[in-house]
């Protein structure tokens, strides 16, 4: 499994500082690869969002802003493993194709923000767009919020100077300086404002001694001056996902169709939770609960599109070990762009944004083929298998043409017809009377994008030694199969350097 970030800030328990940016770059050597052997690496993806070197996490502030999207980004651009937060930022006119833009924000010596920018999200503010973020600085243990680390993590902000969001302003000091009075905490960071009716809400990650995971809940009137509200959320005992010091980071929490969504990432895979909210009492009453990607996809932050969808992003974590993603040269990629809705039962739904059609070409499609074997040159395409109503047993093997290694398997037996096993693992398909298996795959360089029936998402990496394999897909069963459709993709850039 990946490292969560609180993983790596444990790691981080014995180093005096994080290294900084002018330290780190007078320390590269010319083992760091170079622009050409990072363009020419099979591994790297052609047409999902990465910076051209380096490593990147969360996503944070993405906004449609003036006509144009918005992604920023943790971002280290001084080498391929985490530390040195920056945010990064990209615009986008299409959330698929994507330019590069100047570092947004970095950490300020001497100020709160000192050691690392942390997440956080955009907000509107009079007009302009501003930044609320997490800035982390080291501290003496009495007054860390992260004990083990001994840093130090206080809520900033930061305000845009202009209308392409190319550089910000930051408040001098911290709008919330300290966790509430009396409250013994570990971690408090990922800021997420709302604006509702004349106050601005916004939910603080944390976790208690032996109960775990937690957020916070504050108010303001006008993002300066915050109130502490009440504990919002908490784990209970049926949550599973647990650890002593546990913290749900990077919460978020909005209205979807009837019912509001909580989103949280803990133990190394994002959560949401759907209910209702008494906006007097403030209180949030969670009646379904599940995990919105089963594989290696974590942190998620979500936007408006420019027609008022709910679109969900995500970080795609590296699986293999740190010293092949440092040797590389680069680590980590945005997932594509999905679109959140609210099922009548009050499960979320989710799929790849209609935007990412654009990328296909020369479209084929198969139907009654079962046993047929499709290639997707390259690892660069997209493809769709249905099942009929009534599907049989059959298994999906997804593997290099070349290694015959297995990269994924998805199989479903109608002995039970509730459930689709993916890499062995048996999940809750909850289909509608009669209603056909969907299967939408994407696939790009070292990387699985699987969405069942809208309601399963499950996020694969995959890596090989050599040259570049093709990707085959093998459908093997009787008369399941009622089509498939695929599309080669074409990459957003010339050099894989997205």
């Amino acid at each position: 499994m990946s490292k969560s970030r609180r993983e790596f800030l444990r790691s981080m328990a014995g180093a005096a500082t994080f290294v900084s940016v002018a330290a780190n770059a007078e320390a590269a050597t010319s083992d760091t690869p170079s622009p050409v052997s990072l363009s020419q690496d099979p591994l790297r993806p052609q047409y999902h969002l990465l910076p051209a070197k380096n490593w990147m996490n969360d996503p944070n502030g993405p906004i449609f802003w003036k006509g144009k999207y918005h992604m920023f980004f943790q971002y280290n651009p001084n080498d391929a493993i985490w530390g040195d937060m920056h945010w990064n930022h990209a615009v986008s006119d299409d959330m698929i194709h994507w330019r590069h833009m100047p570092v947004a924000i970095a950490p300020t010596p001497g100020g709160p923000d000192q050691e690392g920018v942390f997440s956080g999200t955009a907000f509107v503010q009079d007009g302009k767009v501003g930044m609320m973020y997490t800035g982390v600085k080291k501290s003496s243990l009495q007054d860390a919020t992260i004990k083990d680390s001994s840093l130090r993590e206080t809520q900033c902000i930061a305000m845009a100077n202009d209308d392409d969001l190319s550089s910000f302003t930051k408040l001098p000091q911290p709008v919330i300086a300290a966790p509430p009075a009396g409250l013994h905490v570990n971690g408090f960071r990922d800021p997420s404002p709302w604006r509702q009716d004349d106050w601005w809400y916004t939910p603080i990650a944390c976790g208690f001694p032996d109960v775990g995971g937690s957020i916070l809940l504050y108010r303001s009137k006008d993002l300066r001056s915050w109130e502490f509200v009440k504990i919002f959320a908490q784990r209970q005992p049926s949550f599973e996902a647990y650890m002593p010091w546990d913290v749900w980071e990077c919460p978020e929490f909005f209205a979807l169709g009837d019912r509001h969504v909580l989103l949280f990432s803990t133990m190394g895979k994002a959560f949401w939770q759907s209910g209702h909210f008494d906006t007097k009492r403030l209180t949030f009453s969670p009646e379904r609960m599940g995990i919105l990607d089963y594989g290696s996809y974590y942190a998620p932050k979500t936007q408006l599109d420019a027609k008022g969808n709910r679109i969900l992003w995500g970080w795609i974590q590296e699986s293999r070990p740190a010293s092949e993603h440092k040797a590389a040269g680069w680590a980590g990629m945005m997932s594509l762009p999905r679109v959140l809705s609210m099922a009548a039962d009050g499960t979320l739904r989710y799929k790849v944004a209609d935007a990412a059609q654009t990328l296909r070409s020369n479209q084929q499609q198969l139907t009654g083929q079962a046993g047929k074997t499709i290639t997707i040159t390259s690892c660069c395409g997209e493809a769709i298998y249905r099942a009929t109503r009534q599907p049989t047993l059959f298994k999906l093997v997804i593997e290099g043409d070349r290694s015959k290694e297995t990269w994924m398997q998805i199989e479903f037996d109608p002995a039970s017809s509730d459930l689709i096993s993916i890499d062995a693992r048996p999940l809750k398909l909850s289909r509608n009377n009669g209603e056909p298996i969907e299967i939408r795959l994407h696939i790009d360089g070292s990387v699985i994008e699987l969405i069942v029936n809208e309601r399963i998402a499950w996020t694969r990496r995959f890596y090989y030694k050599g040259p570049a394999q093709n990707a085959t897909l093998r459908w093997e069963g009787d008369d399941s199969l009622d089509s498939v459709t695929f599309w080669p993709l074409k990459p957003i850039s010339a050099n894989r350097l997205t």
